[in-house]
């Protein structure tokens, strides 16, 4: 059993205020309607998927899959999705990049499976934050990086 399948019962206890903060901020700065299709990766109990529109939310932790009421759940690695390219409008990554085993291998998979929209937030004590900014800002054209209390969020596009 991991780490989140075994706090799995407890997350929201533990991480749902921080979570919340950061979805907020998400939620204010893209734009959703019916027809949008956002991709969660690493969406844990489902904090960060009440878009309010079509939203699928993968994760490798079916303790946490089980406690995901919000979006429909698909237990998968962010390094090997289960989609089409180009099959969301948004993709959303919140606070799971430095937990991935392989984040460029991941974040080519968000890329390959995305239209055009692309969020992203990384821990900021994490010890591979540098890399993962670096990897990102490699990758994605950044329109906005906000700092958060424990989050850099970045609001990114495909380059050109």
């Amino acid at each position: 059993m991991g780490y989140y399948d075994a706090i799995a019962k407890s997350y929201d206890g533990l991480h749902k205020e921080e979570q919340l903060k950061k979805f907020s901020i998400i939620k204010s700065r893209i734009k959703t309607g019916k027809s949008t299709r956002i991709l969660d990766v690493g969406c844990g109990t489902g904090i960060s998927s009440g878009f309010g529109c079509f939203t699928i939310g993968i994760d490798s932790s079916i303790g946490l899959l089980r406690q995901n009421k919000r979006s429909n759940r698909v237990l998968a690695m962010a390094e090997e999705l289960p989609f089409k390219s180009g099959s969301f409008d948004h993709v959303v990554c919140v606070t799971a990049l430095h937990n991935f085993m392989d984040a460029k291998r991941a974040l080519l998979e968000m890329e390959r499976v995305g239209r055009e929209n692309f969020v992203f937030s990384i821990l900021k004590k994490s010890q591979k934050f540098k890399d993962i900014a670096k990897l990102i800002k490699g990758n994605f054209s950044v329109d906005r990086e906000i700092e958060e209390e424990k989050d850099a969020i970045f609001f990114c596009r495909r380059k050109s």
